[in-house]
């Protein structure tokens, strides 16, 4: 029954007071609704973001144990949509837009023309709006959770990224853990300038934002025991330029697709942020920008090409391209994500309106399972729980 939600909800609102954040500091910047009391749903999902400008939604789909999606609602985030100067098929250009977090019990959307995220309650395939709340910064595009700790990257302006704390249901904004990234963009910005995404390191211990074009590089922020920021990043450049998106491997280095060669890159993450690099390897085909990762194997989205090329490494963490071509995929092929059992791999093609599902081999192979089609053109954001 939902009356457990309603109860950890309410431990958290005495939570809140307790260390003395008032609820004006919740609401503040936000709308909020609390989960209602109804049956617990259960099932697996495969979500999508239409990033539209005249209303932003997420699309929900069941998911069979055949990797197998059929369409199960539309809710409405409550903000806009927006696209980034020059991006036909990624409307925000980036990854992580559309995140599950804690555990796969909320799901957050960025709004990157109202300059907020959205904040939804999982039941299964059922969304419950919880909160919108403010950003903190101009055009967010890429959503990252470490615990109770959310991150949220603002990719317009100046560009920054925003800490906030998970309390119960609701993000809580942390006031002093903004920081501004000195960048020069447009707002909306340049699709190849404008930020691509922010990820917590395994551990916790780092904060990593790759910058595309802005600075060809990794922004590196520490996480203190307590998740207070550093108050500045350590700055690595990328080994290829237009660092696009990243994932981890199970040592917790960074394997980054860098659009500008098509290649897939590996990092070591030191303790004072500094990353070394592995080895970087190209596929030959055009604009990798995208990166999912399960069972050892990588598998990067050439939305240039219309296919996906799968990567594994060597003893050493060095990157090594197993197949060119490991799926067909449709034009304009964008962001990615894997179920939680490995098993399955969805690409979403902004380009052509289409989700292609591709089971995952014990060697890495896909095989396609089927293709959803009239997914809005140029949506981007897709999370699978």
């Amino acid at each position: 029954m939902k009356l457990k939600s309603s109860i950890r909800a309410a431990a958290a609102g005495s939570l809140i007071v307790g260390i003395g954040v008032t609820a004006g500091a919740l609401s503040a910047g936000a709308a909020t609704h609390n989960r209602d009391f109804q049956p617990q749903q259960v099932g697996h999902a495969l979500f999508v973001e239409t990033e539209s400008a005249s209303g932003n939604n997420v699309l929900s789909y069941s998911r069979s144990s055949d990797g197998t999606i059929s369409f199960a609602g539309s809710y409405p985030t409550g903000g806009f949509g927006a696209t980034a100067v020059g991006a036909t098929a990624d409307p925000i250009a980036s990854q992580g837009g559309l995140t599950l977090i804690n555990n796969n019990s909320e799901l957050v959307a960025t709004n990157a023309g109202s300059d907020t995220v959205t904040v939804f309650a999982v039941e299964g395939t059922h969304l419950i709006w919880l909160q919108q709340v403010a950003s903190q910064g101009q055009f967010p595009v890429s959503v990252a959770s470490h615990g109770n700790l959310v991150s949220v990257l603002n990719s317009g302006g100046s560009g920054s990224v925003a800490q906030f704390r998970l309390f119960g249901d609701f993000l809580v904004s942390q006031g002093a853990q903004v920081r501004n990234l000195g960048l020069s963009n447009t707002t909306p910005p340049d699709f190849h300038h404008g930020l691509g995404e922010v990820a917590y390191t395994p551990n916790g211990q780092h904060l990593i934002i790759a910058t595309k074009l802005s600075t060809n590089s990794f922004d590196v922020f520490s996480v203190g025991f307590n998740g207070t920021l550093g108050a500045t990043p350590v700055v690595t450049p990328s080994d290829n330029p237009l660092p696009f998106a990243f994932t981890f491997d199970s040592a917790g280095n960074v394997v980054s697709a860098e659009a500008s060669n098509s290649s897939v890159s590996t990092y070591a993450v030191n303790a004072n942020g500094t990353l070394t690099s592995l080895g970087t390897v190209s596929d030959g085909q055009t604009a990798l920008c995208w990166i999912s990762g399960a069972n050892g194997y990588f598998f990067g989205s050439n939305s240039g090409s219309g296919n996906v090329s799968s990567f594994d490494e060597t003893a050493g963490g060095a990157p090594q391209l197993v197949n060119v071509t490991a799926a067909v995929a449709h034009a304009g092929d964008i962001d990615s994500t894997v179920s939680p059992d490995g098993h399955t791999l969805y690409v979403e093609s902004g380009g052509q309106g289409t989700v292609d599902a591709y089971s995952i081999g014990a060697s890495g192979t896909l095989n396609q399972i089927e293709t959803i089609f009239n997914i809005p053109v140029a949506s981007e954001g897709i999370a699978a729980s």
